[in-house]
């Protein structure tokens, strides 16, 4: 039994970096409309995911694939189109964050200082593999006249971030990209759309890493950190959970969501800058 108000089963759903997190939540939600999913993502944990998710498991597919690599974007498109024949929908999710200063005034060129491994990093997965797997996608969906691309930006891409400069920027691109895309590929009968969470629930991407990077770029304690998660200014009190993100992604890939086409919706419980 599926729910069809959004009329999306048995469209073909690709979500890179659906291993773990906001992808994962996000194909667990089209399995549940009655979609097929194809997980591509480098984490093998995919494999586990595909298992778990709802439905017929025939239904979905995982596909190892270094989003840094163009020929293997392009090697896991072409298997999705030899197992489905067609692809429906890309959710452009694969990404990465190392929190870092560009520079670090108590420690110059040390371990939390912007360096070139980190930025090419960060780069290549969060820019370069949107760009070609929506190019690889996008010539598929052009031959067919029909298809969205959901882009997942991040609120910090336009209100950037203190110690994720790298990162707020290579979202910030998600955001034009978005809007260029929608100008060259709706004629073709192509959507483009974007969605950019702010501070969500803790997913186990944040691991302790992650923390002791952003707390030295703040310079606070991990401690202080994690309390100013509860305390940040978000007018609806509490952070974002990832159903809540996998929902508007289902909406906007859908046909309810027709005529909304070059534009980021932000959800992220009204937090700004104000």
């Amino acid at each position: 039994m599926t729910d069809n108000w959004l009329n999306l089963e048995d469209e073909v759903v690709i979500v890179t970096g659906g291993a773990s997190g906001i992808g994962k939540e996000i194909a667990n939600n089209f399995a549940k409309l009655g979609s097929y999913i194809v997980i591509a993502d480098i984490d093998e944990a995919g494999k586990k995911v595909v298992e778990q998710l709802p439905g017929d498991t025939d239904k979905h597919a995982y596909f190892k694939t270094n989003v840094t690599n163009k020929a293997h974007i392009e090697s896991m498109v072409d298997k999705t189109i030899e197992k489905y024949g067609q692809i429906d929908v890309l959710i452009n999710n694969a990404g990465i964050n190392v929190p870092r200063l560009l520079v670090d005034p108590d420690n110059p060129k040390g371990k939390y200082e912007l360096d070139e491994e980190e930025f090419n990093k960060m780069v290549a997965i969060n820019q370069k593999g949107a760009v070609f797997a929506a190019q690889a996608v996008a010539r598929e969906m052009v031959k067919n006249q029909k298809g969205v691309i959901v882009n997942v930006d991040s609120e910090c891409g336009l209100e950037g971030s203190e110690g994720q400069s790298c990162y707020a920027s290579t979202k910030a691109a998600l955001y034009s990209f978005t809007r260029s895309w929608a100008k060259e590929l709706g004629e073709h009968g192509v959507r483009v759309v974007g969605l950019a969470p702010g501070i969500m629930e803790d997913t186990g991407l944040r691991t302790l890493d992650y923390e002791k990077s952003l707390s030295y770029t703040r310079d606070m304690t991990v401690d202080e950190l994690r309390e100013g998660y509860k305390n940040v200014s978000v007018p609806l009190g509490r952070e974002g959970k990832l159903e809540e993100v996998a929902d508007l992604a289902c909406f906007l890939a859908s046909e309810r969501a027709s005529y909304i086409h070059g534009t980021t919706y932000n959800i992220s419980g009204g937090k700004s800058r104000g």
